[in-house]
């Protein structure tokens, strides 16, 4: 069964996990904020003590000091790209494509990803401000459209 949408015109773009409770702020949406921030931080810190294992196991196969720093730069960069990359795309849409390139280092830089989503839970949903602007974007341009003249204008006078 659809929902019919209550009032015409465009409608807000669900966030995950916010639904559309990010328009207005109501339906539980501070305690949604919380537990997304909790949420991210805690996986973070669970990616942190995977990460902290596979170090380990790297130094128990002794592979050498080489490898290990190469390893530990490794997912430094690619998290601090990965939380780069994660903010900017709460303000401006990516192209499609850049992103897709760019899954394989989102992926090694998960806790990256995960700090991106924990900080900005802290001020508003994440992607809330680029919907709210395509939001109130789209709207206006209805409000425009929508508008309608007064009169007929083939008998508008005309200044001399």
């Amino acid at each position: 069964m659809s929902e019919e949408p209550t009032t015409p015109g465009p409608q807000p773009e669900p966030i995950r996990f916010f639904g559309t409770t990010w328009v207005t702020h109501d339906g539980g949406y501070g305690a949604r904020r919380a537990a997304v921030a909790a949420g991210s931080l805690l996986a973070a810190a669970a990616g942190c003590f995977v990460l902290r294992f596979a170090y380990e196991g790297l130094a128990i196969a002794d592979v050498g000091t080489f490898v290990n720093l190469l390893v530990v730069v490794m997912f430094a960069i690619c998290s601090a790209l990965a939380f780069r990359r994660t903010w900017e795309g709460f303000s401006k849409r990516h192209d499609p494509a850049s992103q897709a390139s760019m899954r394989g280092l989102l992926t090694i830089g998960f806790v990256g990803v995960l700090l991106a989503h924990f900080f900005r839970s802290l001020t508003e949903a994440p992607g809330e401000q680029l919907h709210r602007e395509e939001y109130e974007r789209a709207r206006e341009q209805y409000a425009k459209r929508a508008t309608r003249r007064t009169g007929n204008p083939s008998r508008k006078k005309r200044k001399a």
